[in-house]
């Protein structure tokens, strides 16, 4: 690249979707209308920390196609560099159906992303003069799942930011069905998370992948493993948290209705990645994780609940954390 940006502050990569979402209840072979939308895990983390100021850049592949465009649309919208996302005239951009539920319980998601281009991804999009200026590296464990050739590209990532003394934070974000077996899930991620600084696995995340069952014991795993902090999420209930010289419970934001669980771990990274970036405390990191988590969730889409700058300092004004130190 001959155009490089000065100083980017968040590197991501991995895979966006269209994602239409039910307009009514109900099984989705028999809804008529659906409203488009963006998804993606490691997209939904860009945009999150992008609406709060910061100079994100993502690398992915997208179709010559009217999804492509619509998620460069997207990237355009919400202010994230997109230098390092090419158009793949060969494959087409994945989509996704996802239901309506009124219940708050999770709704049910088809994909179609066999094939996309975004699981073509490679260590071929790699560009160093784009990757390394950055501050840190924010990975999940979905771009890996897509392909073998997109994990080569997520430990190509995690070594060379590594090595450049950056910090890197890892979100395990399951997706059993996208790999091989789950041994081969449970392996290749903690590989991973064993590259990274913070991890952030949720409590049924870290069951399947240490075999433990305490939030304890599973950042325990982690930290043994060379994580210099854990948070695990507990659901309604908060986040554990632990470092070498620390632990304890943020309790969680309360919510007086779920209208859409999902993305609601995207918005709890990108309240910790913030806080941590800005040099705050880890318990003050997990505290706004719960925060923005808490807003995800009340609303219908992946990102959309993801606030501004000035709804987050409002908020911060007027929430004060309760945690609770382990012994």
């Amino acid at each position: 690249m001959t155009d490089t940006p000065a100083a980017l502050d968040i590197i991501t990569y991995g895979e966006a979707m269209a994602m239409f979402v039910a307009a009514e209840t109900g099984p989705l072979a028999g809804v008529g209308q659906f409203t488009k939308r963006i998804a993606g895990a490691d997209l939904n983390v860009a945009i999150g920390l992008a609406r709060l100021g910061f100079r994100v850049g993502w690398i992915s592949r997208v179709g010559d196609d009217s999804f492509g465009q619509y998620v460069r649309d997207t990237l355009t919208k919400e202010g994230i560099d997109q230098r390092c996302v090419s158009t793949d005239e060969r494959y087409p951009t994945g989509f996704q159906l996802k239901s309506k539920n009124d219940d708050g319980s999770d709704p049910a998601v088809e994909y179609f992303r066999r094939g996309s281009a975004a699981s073509h991804l490679s260590v071929a999009d790699y560009v160093a003069d784009y990757v390394l200026p950055a501050r840190h590296l924010h990975l999940t464990g979905v771009a890996p799942a897509i392909s073998p050739s997109s994990r080569e590209l997520a430990f190509h990532l995690a070594h060379e930011m590594r090595a450049a003394g950056k910090t890197i934070s890892f979100d395990p974000n399951l997706r059993p069905t996208l790999w091989p077996s789950r041994a081969a899930m449970v392996e290749g991620l903690n590989a991973l998370a064993a590259l990274a600084d913070w991890v952030l696995p949720g409590i049924g995340e870290g069951e399947v992948l240490t075999g433990y069952t305490r939030p304890e014991d599973i950042a325990g795993f982690y930290l043994e493993r060379g994580a210099r902090g854990v948070i695990v999420k507990l659901g309604a209930a908060g986040a554990y948290f632990r470092t070498a010289h620390d632990a304890g419970v943020i309790v969680g934001q309360p919510v007086a209705k779920v209208v859409d669980t999902v993305g609601a771990g995207d918005g709890f990274a990108v309240g910790v990645i913030s806080a941590l970036l800005e040099g705050r405390t880890l318990p003050q990191a997990v505290a706004r994780g719960n925060r923005i988590g808490a807003l995800a969730i009340q609303v219908i889409g992946d990102s959309e609940g993801l606030p501004s700058r000035a709804q987050l300092d409002a908020l911060e004004r007027s929430q004060v954390p309760s945690i609770a130190h382990a012994a």
